[in-house]
């Protein structure tokens, strides 16, 4: 069930985190913005570059629970919810085969100037804001991951300050991993990131709507 009276703050922060890490890890122009700022800056710009998209990601996050939150009366069904959790599957796997096929495309160079901190974050905020269909995402993976808990403001809070925090767990690890290997990396390398991510959302995303079939899930 999606709703119930006890909630487990523990599990759901834990699918918060996981929800953090998904959004935030494809290559796309932001993930490539915070490479090249990372490589050409340095890590301090890469990472508040990732801090501006994390806070992008938890507004579209927010938005998209209270929308869900909305329509309780009938997302609670259960007959509903197992055509959500379906329809979560299929949209996660479809993602997945769209990372797996698409090539990242570079946004503009940036230029030699460094910049504030202050201005490489507001950048990063301001291109994830621009692209709102990471609400078909998140509408996915809270479907998928059982993650809207109506009636339950801390637990929530809570919960979507774990997306924020998975979000910045990713941008942290994303650039300090770029921070060795940065005379190695390669746009090959980062295209194949992608087709092993996109992968792998694909085989969770099957193996879950064939477990939600047998009412495993």
């Amino acid at each position: 069930m999606m709703f119930v009276h006890s909630v487990d703050v523990i599990d759901l922060m834990l699918r918060g985190l996981i929800i953090g890490i998904i959004a935030s890890a494809p290559m796309g122009p932001i993930g490539i913005l915070v490479v090249q700022r990372t490589l050409k800056k340095g890590r301090l710009y890469g990472f508040a570059t990732g801090v501006g998209a994390a806070i992008s990601d938890i507004v579209y996050a927010i938005i998209t629970g209270l929308g869900m939150g909305l329509v309780l009366d009938f997302i609670e069904k259960p007959s509903t919810m197992l055509y959500l959790r379906l329809v979560g599957s299929v949209m996660l796997f479809f993602f997945g085969l769209w990372m797996f096929k698409s090539k990242p495309a570079t946004p503009h160079a940036p230029s030699g100037k460094l910049g504030t901190v202050t201005h490489n974050g507001v950048t990063g905020f301001l291109l994830t804001l621009s692209n709102p269909l990471i609400v078909f995402l998140f509408v996915a993976l809270f479907a998928r991951l059982n993650f809207v808990v109506p009636n339950h403001l801390w637990e929530q809070t809570l919960g979507y300050a774990a997306i924020f925090g998975g979000s910045l767990l990713w941008w942290a690890c994303l650039t300090s991993a770029l921070r060795t290997m940065k005379a190695r990396l390669q746009m090959e390398t980062i295209n194949i990131f992608n087709r092993l991510l996109g992968a792998l959302v694909m085989a969770v995303s099957g193996i879950g709507f064939i477990l939600t079939l047998m009412g495993k899930l």
